[in-house]
């Protein structure tokens, strides 16, 4: 059985890296985060942007749906494929 308040992540496609780097959730740490959970999106939605070798590259959803989970943390290093978020298709 699923933990109380467990996500149920049947049906839920992940966005993941396309590259190794650094996951920012914000254009800057002033400004609110490009999307959080709950929030809908579109195929061509920026999600976050990855830092690699100090260039900054902003990764779409390519798919469209609404955010159920946010997996990483701003400023955390991720690996090429690692699950950056799942969202709920549409």
């Amino acid at each position: 059985g699923a933990s109380p308040g467990a996500v149920d992540t049947a049906g839920l496609v992940p966005i993941t890296s396309p590259m190794v780097g650094t996951v920012y959730l914000a254009p800057n740490p002033e400004a609110p985060p490009f999307v959080t959970a709950g929030a809908n999106l579109g195929p061509d939605t920026t999600v976050c942007l990855i830092e690699a070798m100090k260039v900054f590259s902003e990764i779409k959803a390519e798919t469209a749906g609404t955010i159920e989970r946010v997996l990483v943390s701003s400023g955390q290093a991720v690996q090429y494929g690692q699950q950056l978020f799942l969202v709920r298709p549409s």
